[in-house]
């Protein structure tokens, strides 16, 4: 038996200070509490509604240590294998997207301005290249710095002769056909009446506004367009183009085919016709920007025809020092001892 001061000296042996009555009575609660609590998983995948139900996960929703490792390598390997996200690009209007270039049946050359620009006038140079202003790939006609003709006229051969002139005579003919086609029969008074009170401005707000640049080719498109909700349109005319009003009514009819039913001052009505379908209309393609205009010869020309420019300059000093005429009656007889006479033209009227 177990002498009780042997016990009394190992005690202080190994604990010289022992626990508090205070101290203990404070452990005791905790201690009692995780008693009472029941151990849960360590896993974090488990639910902390499993210690009230007691539901029990089968083997294959449980995973293992192996399979969780697996898992991670797969995603690594996955994560690795994906291709790179190609860089954001905007949509561009320039991008094809690999479709062929379009093709229009318009029997007319096509300019940026059809009233302020005239195929007669030849230019004398490009201010930039000969970018088309429809945008690389997007027209099947080449683009000359000035117009984007219908007919090519590159000739394959120096014999050859140019199959311009004869092309284009059968193009006029074939557009005048199909415009007489589409028109039909002339309209008679009550029907002209009745399309220009339906375009006025109490009966609709659809209008066309042909300003400084004239009847452009975009244009085109817009009027278009515009028949596909009624039979006539409303074309404002203001600036410039209304100087020569003739010009402009002469190209809308010629380029769209249509007719000018009512005019006063600057404001058209154009007429689409009897027989227009708004899903047989042509193809127009767009023009993306405006183009550089041509350089131009002067229209007031600084030397005198058959004289260089020294010449005209010399000429020019020569008639300041000339005689000066009072009257005009006098005006033929310095003509035999001179080739210039100076008039001083001070008390006349502008209008003389």
């Amino acid at each position: 038996m177990e002498n009780p001061s042997t016990r009394v000296l190992t005690f202080c042996s190994f604990n010289l200070n022992p626990p508090s009555p205070v101290v203990s009575w404070l452990r005791r609660p905790m201690l009692l509490l995780r008693r009472a609590l029941p151990q849960r998983p360590c896993h974090r995948y488990l639910s902390r509604l499993l210690d009230r139900y007691g539901f029990v996960p089968p083997a294959s929703l449980t995973p293992t240590q192996q399979d969780t490792s697996h898992g991670a390598a797969a995603a690594a390997a996955d994560k690795k294998r994906r291709t790179k996200k190609p860089p954001y690009r905007p949509p561009s209007s320039l991008d094809r997207g690999g479709r062929p270039a379009s093709h229009s049946d318009l029997p007319f050359d096509f300019r940026f301005s059809y009233t302020e620009s005239s195929p007669d006038a030849k230019p004398i140079g490009l201010r930039e290249p000969k970018y088309s202003p429809f945008g690389p790939g997007r027209l099947d006609r080449p683009w000359t710095g000035l117009c984007a003709p219908a007919v090519d006229t590159t000739l394959r051969s120096v014999d050859a002769e140019d199959p311009a002139p004869a092309a284009e005579n059968d193009l006029q003919e074939a557009r005048r056909r199909e415009r007489d086609r589409v028109l039909g029969e002339p309209l008679t008074p009550a029907e002209r009446a009745f399309f220009v009170d339906k375009c006025q401005k109490n009966r609709t707000k659809r209008q066309i506004n042909l300003g400084r640049d004239g009847l452009t080719h975009n244009m085109l498109n817009d009027i278009h367009n515009h028949w596909k909700h009624g039979e006539a349109v409303r074309v404002k005319c203001l600036g410039v183009p209304t100087v020569d009003m003739q010009n402009v009514c002469h190209e809308l009819e010629d380029k769209t085919s249509g007719l000018i039913i009512h005019r006063q001052g600057g404001l058209l009505i154009l007429y689409r016709g009897r027989h227009y379908h708004p899903k047989k209309r042509p193809v127009i393609p767009l023009m993306l920007w405006k183009p550089a205009e041509p350089i131009y010869p002067r229209l007031i020309k600084t030397t005198i025809e058959g004289l260089t420019v020294e010449e005209t300059k010399a000429m020019r000093k020569k008639g300041l020092h000339v005689p000066v005429l009072t009257k005009l009656g006098n005006l033929c007889f310095p003509f035999s001892f001179t080739h210039i006479v100076y008039v001083y033209a001070k008390n006349m009227s502008r209008h003389d």
